[in-house]
């Protein structure tokens, strides 16, 4: 009985996982955060009714593993995205103990994106990356530990000010090939998970909320936000940013898309969303050396 009471629980978080509480210490977004890992629960369970011979309890099992492949199956469904891009973009934080600027800019020139936004740029690495990826791309714009590199001429250039500590976003507008695209380097806030606070986001969910503000004001039809949300976009704290742009991975995407950290991988927190352009395709690139692991994405005009 414990086994199937367990595993109905089980799926019921799987599936309604906005049924969790966000106090005290916005569990709802940390179990929201940790969504995919659930689905360990499954052979645990499995072998709990092993052990106790329980046949009730594994076919009781079988519905929170059936809960996990409804709600994540998808995301490794053939198909996904299609066509030729009209061009490509790379999002990329930088920062991290392992990460050897001059190394990672080559790595990052040889991906041969045509737009490049990368996070967390230590300040004295910044001419590193500049002097190695001007040649590469000619239009630039930084602020701050952020940068933006472009193939294309960039106007209209913004530093955003998004609350906390320090400036969180650069906006600059891309003369692609198929028009005008607003392009935002974004990096929000840190979040931390500690006993006294909890999964500490209040700082980054404020920070989302007042870059989605900016973004639904945005005049330009295209918009491609690239960066590091320190977050899944399942996590309710994003909602704002995600009811006004898509995410590629959602689009055009394969697995799950772990980002972070570099060496393993347990959770996307590096995203790119868009307006008015379809992505082709987007995958999570190999280790180049930061904590994080790049993301590539193809985009075509429309959407």
């Amino acid at each position: 009985m414990r086994i199937a009471v367990l595993a109905f629980l089980l799926a019921v978080l799987l599936v309604f996982p906005g049924l969790v509480p966000n106090s005290p210490g916005h569990l709802g977004s940390l179990a929201e955060t940790a969504l995919p890992w659930c689905g360990l629960g499954v052979p645990l369970l499995l072998v709990w009714a092993a052990v106790r011979h329980s046949l009730k309890g594994a076919v009781a099992v079988l519905v929170p593993a059936l809960a996990w492949a409804v709600v994540f199956g998808p995301a490794f469904a053939a198909g996904h995205g299609s066509g030729r891009p009209d061009f490509q973009a790379l999002t990329l934080n930088v920062g991290g103990d392992r990460t050897a600027p001059g190394d990672v800019a080559r790595e990052v020139k040889a991906i041969d994106a045509d737009v490049v936004a990368l996070q967390k740029v230590p300040r004295p690495a910044m001419g590193v990356y500049e002097r190695e990826l001007r040649a590469a791309y000619p239009h630039h714009v930084v602020g701050d530990t952020i940068g933006l590199w472009s193939r294309y001429p960039l106007r209209d250039v913004e530093r955003l000010d998004l609350g906390g500590a320090w400036p969180h976003a650069l906006r600059a507008v891309a003369r692609t090939p198929v028009g005008d695209a607003a392009f935002y380097a974004v990096r929000l806030p840190s979040v931390r998970v500690g006993v006294t606070q909890g999964f500490a986001v209040a700082e980054r969910d404020a920070s989302a909320a007042r870059l989605a503000e900016r973004v639904a004001r945005d005049p330009t039809s295209r918009v491609v936000l690239l960066g590091d949300l320190n977050g899944s976009l399942r996590d309710r704290g994003l909602a704002p940013l995600t009811r006004g742009l898509r995410s590629t991975r959602e689009q055009a995407g394969h697995g799950l898309g772990f980002t972070w950290p570099a060496a393993f991988p347990v959770v996307r927190i590096d995203h790119v969303l868009v307006r008015g352009l379809t992505a082709t395709g987007t995958e999570v690139l190999p280790d180049l050396g930061s904590d994080h692991r790049p993301v590539l994405t193809g985009l075509r005009g429309g959407g």
